[in-house]
């Protein structure tokens, strides 16, 4: 086995830009793109591998031939072989709608889908960016539906200022938005279920009035407020740095100026790894498989393989990995531990 590469998944969108296409070393596209679909086996746009024995084919197929190689044994039984993480780049040109993800039972009860727990590391923000996570003081439902009426919810949302390297984790029912002028990587749970609070009454790529989900985002939403939203974590270099660990996926962060070995065979699961900066070789140490992981572009790393080291091709490289962590859940299940620790 290797690790496989994927050809580019682009998503047009009202609200995109130009600068993913550049981020990827890619043909810039003559429609504004919002979202590059890095890893994914979402039946709606599945990702199409580019290197190997497998170049050309579709991951959701190639996942079914080998469902405890790929994905790892106790990850292939709790998910029935299906891959569970998504992950993305965004480029917002423009702000993204105010919206809100079901959790797994809702989006199973009303779509036969997985929920939307997610994350976002902002690789690049203009000056004065912004963004939407949870909200700032205590509403009502009977609240949230006029000021959706009036059009005034973000008056009731807590605002952040961002910047390089920050990291916000978003489990379903949170409410949030992206603003203008931020890049960043996403990993969520394998859902396309989004529900639409608030639009700014813009129409879409189709000309037409973006559809909103009132009703069920109200039902989706939890209104408790935090004290705080913003995820801090360590960030030394040549380690692994811990940035999310949820039922839902791990992550970490990791900035190399050397070769940084990654055994990762414990957790008995696959590993995506997304290039943040500086390209890198991924070579595993069972057979010696080796691919270059550009800049802007990622790779998964199947669970049988997850033996490897990370290699800066220049001066230094910085990936963020997401695997599922079989280590420490329980049949009980578990909290979500996020950590607040002072950044270095």
């Amino acid at each position: 086995m290797t690790p496989l590469l994927f050809e580019p998944n682009l998503h047009p969108v009202v609200w995109g830009g130009e600068k993913l296409c550049k981020y990827k070393g890619i043909a810039v596209a003559d429609q504004p793109i919002g979202e590059s679909w890095e890893v994914s086996a979402v039946p709606t746009s599945t990702s199409i591998i580019a290197n190997g024995e497998y170049a050309g084919r579709d991951l959701i197929s190639v996942i079914n031939e080998a469902p405890e190689a790929i994905l790892g044994k106790s990850v292939s039984e709790k998910f029935h072989q299906q891959l569970p993480l998504l992950v993305k780049f965004i480029d917002a040109k423009k702000d993204l709608s105010i919206q809100v993800h079901p959790n797994d039972e809702m989006a199973q009860r009303e779509h036969g889908k997985m929920g939307k727990s997610e994350m976002w590391y902002i690789i690049d923000a203009a000056p004065g960016s912004y963004l939407y996570a949870g909200f700032k003081r205590t509403i009502t439902p009977e609240e949230y539906k006029r000021r959706i009426a009036n059009g005034t919810i973000t008056g009731v949302l807590a605002k952040h200022t961002v910047k390089a390297g920050d990291v916000f984790y978003l489990p379903a029912g949170r409410v949030h938005a992206i603003g203008s002028g931020i890049l960043l990587a996403e990993v969520q749970q394998s859902s396309d279920v989004t529900y639409r609070i608030f639009d700014y009454n813009r129409p879409g790529m189709d000309g037409k009035p973006r559809e909103l989900h009132t009703e069920l985002a109200a039902q989706a939403l939890n209104f408790h407020v935090e004290e705080e939203y913003r995820t801090y974590y360590e960030r030394g270099i040549n380690e692994a740095n811990l940035v999310v660990d949820s039922p839902y996926f791990s992550v970490r962060v990791i900035e190399a100026d050397s070769i940084f070995h990654r055994n990762l065979t414990k957790y008995d699961s696959f590993i995506i790894c997304m290039c943040i900066e500086g390209d890198c070789r991924i070579r595993v140490r069972e057979n010696s498989a080796e691919v270059l992981l550009r800049q802007g572009n990622s790779c998964l790393i199947p669970a049988a393989i997850a033996n490897y080291d990370v290699i800066p091709v220049g001066r230094k490289t910085r990936i963020l990995d997401a695997f599922i962590d079989n280590m420490d859940r329980t049949l009980a299940g578990a909290m979500t531990r996020i950590l607040h620790i002072s950044i270095k």
